[in-house]
């Protein structure tokens, strides 16, 4: 069982990066694992660190003024190889949602089985997340999954965002497939009892 998701107020990271794909997520040279452990710290590595290991303080997750399990990124987020690692590396690094205007369809659902909840918002509503971030990194952001909507707190920028219901049942429960099977064995078992 992963940790339950319901409702989420938290800072966030901005990322205002269009097309970033999963080799720039997690660069191909770290999937020799097969667990989940240790991929966090290699999220972003290129961009995270100099050759030598050295944090780059240009970027936004080195900087003191950001942080929070919110990761703001550009529109088309994830694309490029369908590596599960991708989702893996985000949730390893303390963030429990992504915020973009596009999800790739692969990355989106490696999310979703991963227990990390990928938030489809507006152009217009990435904007004003941006902005807001920006301007004031202590800026919270309230997601809640059951009345699927995504907010500004302390603003009117409110919107709404679509799941799918059995994702959403997942994540509100923590379950991954095998936990919602496990979770329906009595309706199963009646099921086999009645063919």
């Amino acid at each position: 069982m992963r940790n339950k998701f319901t409702t989420l107020i938290s800072g966030a990271v901005p990322l205002p990066i269009e097309n970033i794909d999963t080799d720039q997520i997690i660069p191909a040279r770290f999937l020799k694992a097969t667990t989940r452990e240790g991929f966090g710290e290699n999220l972003f590595r290129d961009w995270r660190y100099d050759k030598d290991g050295t944090p780059k303080q240009e970027f936004v997750m080195n900087s003191p003024l950001y942080k929070g399990e919110i990761l703001l990124a550009g529109k088309n987020f994830g694309c490029g190889s369908s590596r599960e690692h991708a989702a893996w590396a985000i949730e390893g690094a303390g963030f429990r949602a992504v915020v973009s205007s596009f999800f790739a369809d692969i990355f989106r659902n490696n999310a979703l089985n991963n227990g990390l909840l990928p938030v489809t918002v507006s152009e217009q509503m990435l904007s004003a997340l941006f902005a807001a971030v920006q301007e004031e990194p202590a800026t919270q952001i309230k997601i809640n999954l059951e009345a699927q909507t995504i907010e500004i707190v302390g603003t009117t920028h409110k919107e709404s965002f679509e799941i799918a219901p059995y994702k959403k049942q997942c994540m509100m429960n923590g379950y991954d497939d095998v936990d919602y099977l496990v979770s329906i064995h009595h309706e199963i078992e009646e099921f086999e009892k009645r063919r």
